[in-house]
């Protein structure tokens, strides 16, 4: 029921992988991304966040910024960093990380399919944000950077995927940030392309794990060439990563937050949570917190009374948000509200300890992951879960695939 359709990838010479290989672009700054480059001609950063190339401008939304990234893709291309390839096929993209591995189907997938509800979503974008990545498509021609996509497992899909890796050789692997392993393969044979594709369309819909603006960006790209008449079957599709469900691990999304403390915070807390002063362990179930402030840890549960059955009312986040963030702190948008940050799990509680210890910020939560079935749950009800509800990792490399807009003569 979805078509996920093999390409003509743009990718690294396999040699050079893991000296372009880098994290996606919007999880670094520019100062970040500029010291992950330093020194290395190959990074994909002078590509995904060109700004870096040029210091001399005062926004890295500036036109030129766009410029410098496609400029930059064609000296890979002309350097034969980069190597484009003459046929479709797939590809398999396998990391691992604490022993546990996944592996994604490397595709393109509908603009039409995610108009008609095919491909879900379970966020909202930020229309700068969007904006961003469309001058990057737009001037670049070319999807710079994949979608996270999963679907439920299926039992041939996964079949295909391991045998595949079973008897063939690697194209690229190696080794990255947090000791992530990274293995490639490439999928030419006819008949097992075949055969993938017509695994999926037994397959009812796909879901965004990771990269909501990104899907935004490259569907309203798309939509331009149409309404411009300039669509290419290429532009009909964008680049995407496919997992399936059960081999997926979200992390906790902690939030710290700088707003004054009230005199009186931990007996505001108590009609909607038990509070108890704790030694510090990570929450083991749902409905479980941890707060820190004033050098202190307290386990934070959540009462009976305040939870739900409702896909988005029932989240851990939702909870938080409406029991404590919003009627104690006054922070209702959390997407542009200043006084509240977002940390991901993989930093671990010491750098929530770190944040406040330092005094830029006054009170850290830590929450219970939320997990795969309540994303897919959200998604399949047609709802929207609150902003950084989920952190995946480990997080997909930019640079080892790009897609290329134009078609091909």
């Amino acid at each position: 029921m979805v078509k996920v359709n093999p390409f003509a990838a743009i990718h690294p010479r396999a040699d050079l992988a893991e000296q372009i290989a880098v994290l996606p672009y919007d999880v670094v700054d520019s100062k970040e991304a500029a010291a992950f480059a330093e020194g290395n001609p190959y990074s994909y950063f002078r590509i995904d966040r060109s700004e870096i190339e040029l210091p001399e401008l005062a926004s890295p939304y500036d036109p030129k910024v766009y410029e410098k990234a496609a400029a930059n893709l064609q000296k890979f291309l002309a350097e034969g960093w980069f190597v484009e390839d003459g046929e479709p096929t797939y590809y398999l993209y396998e990391l691992t990380m604490n022993g546990r591995s996944q592996t994604g189907i490397v595709a393109t997938t509908s603009i039409q399919e995610y108009l008609d509800g095919k491909i879900k979503k379970h966020e909202f974008t930020r229309p700068e944000k969007e904006q961003d990545r469309m001058n990057h498509i737009r001037t670049c021609d070319a999807d710079t950077s994949p979608i996270f996509l999963c679907y439920r497992q299926q039992q041939a899909i996964k079949k295909l995927v391991d045998q595949w890796k079973e008897t063939h050789p690697v194209f690229c692997e190696f080794s990255h940030m947090y000791d992530v392993h990274h293995r490639v393969w490439q999928i030419k044979d006819e008949a097992v392309i075949s055969a993938l594709q017509e695994a999926f369309e037994h397959v009812p819909a796909l879901y965004i794990a990771d990269g909501h603006h990104r899907t935004e960006s490259a569907v309203k790209v798309g939509l331009e060439k149409r309404a411009a008449h300039t669509a290419t079957p290429e532009s009909e599709q964008f680049l995407s990563i496919l997992f399936p469900d059960e081999e997926l691990a979200i992390y906790e999304y902690n939030r710290v937050i700088n707003v004054s403390v009230p005199s009186d915070f931990l007996a505001q807390l108590a009609p909607a949570f038990t509070v108890e002063k704790s030694t510090y362990q990570k929450p083991q179930q749902k409905g479980q917190f941890n707060l820190y402030f004033d050098n202190q840890w307290y386990r934070l549960t959540a009462k009976e009374a305040i939870q739900s059955d409702d896909p988005v009312a029932g989240l851990d986040v939702s909870l938080l948000q409406e029991h404590v963030i919003a009627p104690i702190f006054g922070i209702t948008d959390v997407r542009t509200d200043k006084r509240i940050d977002f940390v991901g799990g993989i930093r671990g509680a010491e750098e929530l300890v770190k944040r406040v210890d330092s005094g830029e910020w006054q009170i850290a939560i830590e929450l219970y992951p939320t997990q795969m079935a309540d994303l897919l749950s959200v998604a399949d009800a047609n709802q929207i879960m609150p902003p950084k509800s989920t952190w995946f990792e480990p997080k997909l490399l930019s640079g080892l695939f790009v897609y290329d807009l134009k078609t091909k003569k």
